[in-house]
């Protein structure tokens, strides 16, 4: 018989790539992810990962077990939902991970929502950068994402994951107040090839969306300034210091005396935002509610 639980610590093995990082995700020692690891390969008779440098590699038994792995911890996943839904568990708490901007647009007007229609469900909000929140959920760590699209981001088809689209957000192009093409209505981005750009770094979703639209508009920006937040992005380029990409929503409600936001013309800049949860968990009881919140919220928020 294969313990469930050691084929999570296989999952998280391949998604983190290290023991020494699975076991920080799972809230264990090294030893004990070897532990459970060799144990597995004694209850499988088959060696599951070999040492490649610094991290390990799956072995074809191991990527054999893991592709079952994800049909039987999403099988597990919906159990558990369907059990909690025989016991009308209604009340208990939601761990949700987000990026800052989607706790602003959706996750807090959802929590107020929830205060209304199901006063029973607490949420726990995490605030999670990058591809951050889905290693969250995939973890154990939070029950639920709010995650933008990103270059290597799960599919629709992966088997870890059930993803619910919330919304697709356009970028506007923030320029300095004195710019040369500051008056216009529009702005194209093949007009700023040549200027100087602050965005986001590497890792953070949003730098993909920037760089896919310059690399359509046929040129690579020239990043003379980096930074996660999108108040000091419009700070730097309220100073002169260059011209970004940002999600329509990230400044809105601030002052911005120094800069104007133009929406773009030609192949827009998207930022597109979904929900996730482990698959299986999708119907439980506590997630539905919270689910239907998000996606009203994000129907409410007027983001497009």
């Amino acid at each position: 018989m294969i313990d469930s639980r050691r084929l999570r610590t296989l999952r998280a093995v391949a998604d983190h790539g290290t023991v020494t990082a699975a076991a920080a995700a799972l809230y264990l020692t090294p030893s004990a992810v070897s532990q459970q690891l060799a144990a597995l390969e004694q209850e499988v008779g088959h060696q599951v990962l070999v040492r490649e440098g610094r991290g390990v590699r799956l072995t074809a038994a191991g990527e054999i077990l893991l592709r079952h792995s994800h049909a039987v911890l999403a099988q597990l996943e919906q159990a558990q939902a369907e059990l909690a839904a025989y016991a009308s568990g209604a009340a208990g708490e939601v761990t949700v991970a987000s990026f800052a901007t989607g706790i602003a647009a959706i996750v807090a007007p959802a929590m107020r929502e929830l205060g209304v229609s199901a006063p029973g469900i607490r949420l726990e909000v995490r605030d999670a950068e990058g591809d951050a929140s889905l290693m969250l959920v995939l973890d154990g760590r939070a029950d639920l994402a709010v995650a933008v699209e990103y270059r290597g981001a799960p599919g629709e088809d992966d088997q870890r994951l059930s993803r619910f689209p919330l919304y697709a957000e356009p970028f506007d192009a923030v320029l300095p107040r004195g710019h040369r093409l500051a008056e216009q209505a529009a702005v194209a981005v093949a007009d700023l090839a040549d200027e100087p750009w602050i965005g986001p770094y590497p890792g953070n979703p949003c730098h993909d969306v920037v760089m896919l639209a310059c690399e359509t508009a046929g040129f690579q920006p020239r990043l003379a300034h980096s930074s996660d937040d999108f108040r000091a992005v419009a700070a730097l380029a309220g100073a002169g210091a260059g011209v970004a990409l940002v999600p329509r929503s990230a400044l809105r409600g601030v002052e911005l005396p120094d800069v104007v936001m133009l929406p773009l013309v030609g192949t827009p800049a998207t930022r597109r935002v979904f929900a996730a949860v482990r698959r299986g968990a999708q119907e439980h009881p506590l997630l539905r509610p919270v689910l239907d919140a998000l996606r009203c919220a994000a129907a409410d928020a007027h983001l497009v």
